[in-house]
């Protein structure tokens, strides 16, 4: 049976994806109530008829963060593999990808929220701690069963430090280079069917 959402539940949903785009776009510190309100076409008081606390909203906005990109990843990793790429080198060229250097709001959230989450209170370092397993558990997925088994994190953390970096430098040709060249480290080390 499918139900319509309530108006309610649409305003919560608007809320949380307002809130996921601005902590990957603004860190968890620059996520305040007042502004993901505005952003979301609400005022700041009807934010208690959704949430107990900020806490909870960040908790939800972190797995919605996650979620998202992770299905935004998967939609182009199925593209490329329906080219006749590997799951690997797919999830890899996407990952590292000039457009996901270029648009933080809409990409990882651990890669833009790793630095910040172990300062978080528990819910929300529990929740962001999720998505780090979340991504682990993802590159593992496209690993070739030949790699050895701590292989997932070793990537996992390449990747995650190669786009930091990479935005650290900025969207230019040294940031590219980064990822450019972390592309062709892991592509040469794990991926075993040639393009």
């Amino acid at each position: 049976m499918n139900r319509t959402p309530s108006k309610k539940q649409l305003t919560h949903e608007r809320i949380v994806e307002t809130a996921a785009r601005a902590i990957r776009r603004a860190g968890f510190s620059g996520v305040g109530v007042a502004d993901v309100m505005k952003e979301a076409g609400l005022t700041h008081g009807g934010f208690y008829a959704h949430f107990p606390s900020r806490e909870a909203l960040l908790c939800e906005a972190i797995e919605r963060a996650g979620r998202d990109s992770a299905a935004r990843i998967a939609k182009n990793v199925a593209i490329r593999q329906a080219e006749g790429a590997s799951a690997f080198r797919a999830f890899i060229e996407n990952y590292l990808s000039e457009r996901h250097l270029a648009s933080p709001e809409n990409g990882c959230a651990v890669a833009a929220l790793a630095s910040e989450m172990p300062r978080q209170s528990r819910a929300v370092g529990q929740a962001a701690t999720q998505r780090v397993r979340g991504l682990i558990s993802t590159v593992r997925s496209t690993l070739p069963s030949s790699a050895p088994k701590d292989s997932a994190a070793v990537v996992a953390s390449q990747l995650v430090g190669a786009l930091q970096l990479a935005r650290a430098l900025g969207d230019n040709a040294e940031g590219r280079g980064v990822l450019a060249a972390t592309r062709r480290a892991l592509l040469e080390r794990y991926d075993l069917v040639s393009p």
